[in-house]
């Protein structure tokens, strides 16, 4: 009898000690993240879109970027998300198109990256296939031109890691590192990504003052008789610089690429694409959905000599009939100086986005 008791205390307290060492899960919570919201975009424009089921956490955003940075995502451990949005360029690359770890080039140019969780309409992707930043950051892994790998595999790798499965704890509150915690993860830090520092917006805040040639180059993308570019990238009023809507503007007579009508599957959205934000232009070249334009002087003789017409070019495009716009040289080179005072230095070396 006397045994069993012994046996019976022993129990007790190995169990307790057990407990002790344990990390108190039930109380544990990651410390809550608001952003940095700039001055700009809180006297224009309503909040961002942060989804109930995946707040921002301090945890959750630094494995977010840890994993934004890590190579195990891909197939042959080459390359990570940052190997086509990167930082010096705004969060996209310099090529027109990219190419995955086998060496094939896609079909599209890599997006640059910032301002996110301000996508109301929450499609992302040039033909808006993603209905949110967590599902996009499923899709680049898994795809055979891209990243080439299988999501089996790279949880399997990030859970045999030294370090993962305690930071998924920290972040979420478990070990057991799924696919849906990771995409999470990676979407928490992206919409960290903010930019809203150019000399534009420092002009809008009583901070700077544009030149003759970058006033009058406002003027040219404001006047519907000139540039007329407001309707799909917004206005001082919309520091977006984008509508984040889609619309065919006049590229291709006929199409290789389908863009949002591949989505849909409505002739009408053929040749339809998601307007870019006119941020960081002076860092974002190549242009367009298929980087066929190398700077941005092509992109604006495009719209004003270029256009082609299509059974679904926008009606924004007025001016098609007579290929464009059909801007003066000095407006041109105007409109240019305004379209750089959008860009934004600082958004490159902010320490808070690099690796």
């Amino acid at each position: 009898m006397k045994n069993w008791f012994i046996y019976i205390i022993l129990i007790i307290s190995i169990s307790a000690c057990s407990k002790e060492s344990e990390p108190d899960t039930e109380t544990y919570e990651p410390t809550p993240l608001s952003l940095n919201i700039p001055e700009i975009f809180k006297n224009n424009i309503i909040p961002p879109v942060i989804p109930i089921n995946n707040q921002l956490t301090v945890q959750g955003v630094a494995l977010g970027k840890k994993l934004f940075y890590d190579k195990k995502l891909s197939g042959d451990q080459t390359m990570a998300c940052a190997s086509c949005h990167s930082p010096q360029h705004a969060f996209t690359d310099n090529t027109s198109t990219s190419a995955g770890i086998d060496g094939t080039f896609g079909d599209r140019n890599s997006m640059p990256l910032f301002n996110l969780a301000w996508n109301y309409n929450e499609r992302f992707t040039w033909d808006g296939e993603e209905l949110s930043l967590e599902r996009q950051a499923l899709e680049p892994v898994q795809n055979p031109i891209e990243m080439h790998s299988d999501w089996d595999n790279v949880v399997d790798r990030l859970q045999s890691d030294a370090e993962y499965p305690e930071l998924f704890r920290l972040a979420f509150k478990t070990s057991i590192i799924t696919k849906e915690l990771t995409t999470k993860a990676i979407a928490q830090f992206e919409r960290t990504l903010i930019s809203a520092n150019s000399k534009f917006d420092k002009f809008s805040l009583g901070q700077a003052i544009l030149t003759p040639q970058e006033q009058n180059g406002l003027n040219v993308f404001m006047d519907e008789d000139r540039g007329d570019c407001f309707h799909c990238h917004g206005n001082p009023n919309n520091p977006l610089w984008t509508d984040n809507s889609f619309h065919n503007n006049g590229l291709d007579a006929t199409f290789t690429d389908l863009g949002l009508g591949s989505v849909t599957g409505d002739e009408n959205d053929n040749g339809k694409f998601r307007s870019p934000s006119l941020r960081n232009l002076a860092y974002t070249a190549p242009y367009m959905h298929d980087g066929r334009f190398e700077t941005l002087d092509q992109v604006i003789e495009f719209y004003s000599t270029g256009l082609q017409d299509s059974e679904t070019i926008d009606p924004l495009m007025k001016k098609v009939e007579f290929g464009g716009v059909n801007l003066s040289e000095e407006d041109k080179a105007d409109l240019k100086a305004f379209l750089l005072s959008l860009s934004d230095p600082s958004f490159l070396t902010n320490p808070d986005f690099q690796e």
